[in-house]
């Protein structure tokens, strides 16, 4: 082969390993990033006023689009499972799959998912702009940690936060199953709720819960890592925000898999 046909060859395995040397790069600065902030929030001071601020804008503001999210996935998950269980005859299969759907996987997902666009965004747009006009600078000089004092409560809020929010979600999302397979699809209330208890397991909620622990770890360490690091003025802001929801999306659908074949493999 001639020079000139192995340059593109040669280019194609230089942007590969550049990309991964990216990769492990990012990797090592976000957990470095993370476990500097859980250090210095195990020491004094803290600052229970700004969890619990953190816990109303994560958490309480976050309850309408995580509820209406919640129940009309629930409503459309019944809908569609008798669709598909009506050929098989397997119609009375709709309670069990609606509950197990919707507490192992769509309540924990789809709630990951939402406040991963709304918190993660906001916390990166928050810090980068308060990096940008030199604030984060300023709380140094007043001996104030900014990673104790304003990393940490969110990181903290966010992964009390989700549980919570997962809780609700799984509950709204059965509860608009039930409400369609009753009064559309003809299902009996008792009977339905029997088999929804029936096989709802104590295993199905914790496995839902750690996941929502894990999902909102990593919204808010997307959200204020990508912040913090935003540079380059109100075009750096942009960027940053953009980066911190689509980084948190991936890593939460990675964690998802991950835990699921962690505790059904």
């Amino acid at each position: 082969m001639t020079e000139g046909a192995l340059n593109p060859i040669v280019a194609f395995f230089v942007g590969i390993g550049a990309f991964a040397i990216g990769l492990f790069a990012t990797v090592g600065r976000v957990t470095i990033f993370a476990f500097r902030t859980i250090v210095r929030a195990l020491a004094p001071p803290y600052y229970p006023i700004r969890l619990l601020e953190q816990l109303m804008l994560i958490g309480w503001f976050s309850l309408p689009v995580v509820g209406l999210t919640a129940l009309f996935t629930g409503a459309a998950l019944a809908q569609q499972i008798y669709v598909g269980g009506s050929r098989l005859n397997a119609q009375s299969a709709v309670p069990a799959i609606v509950v197990i759907g919707i507490v192992r996987e769509l309540g924990p997902v789809l709630v990951g998912l939402m406040v991963a666009g709304r918190v993660s965004s906001s916390m990166a747009a928050e810090l980068g702009t308060m990096r940008v006009t030199e604030q984060l600078d300023a709380l140094a000089t007043l001996r104030t940690d900014p990673y104790r004092f304003l990393i940490a409560p969110r990181l903290f809020a966010s992964v009390i936060a989700l549980p919570l929010l997962v809780l609700i979600a799984n509950a709204v999302g059965i509860f608009g199953g039930y409400l369609l397979a009753v009064y559309k699809l003809g299902f009996k209330a008792t009977s339905y709720l029997e088999t929804s208890r029936e096989f709802l397991e104590g295993n199905d909620l914790i496995m839902s819960l750690v996941k929502a622990a894990v999902f909102g770890f990593f919204v808010a360490l997307m959200g204020c890592y990508h912040g913090f690091r935003s540079e380059g003025g109100a075009a750096g802001v942009g960027k940053a925000t953009t980066n911190a929801v689509v980084s948190a999306l991936v890593l939460i659908l990675l964690a998802n898999l991950l835990i699921t074949i962690m505790a059904f493999g």
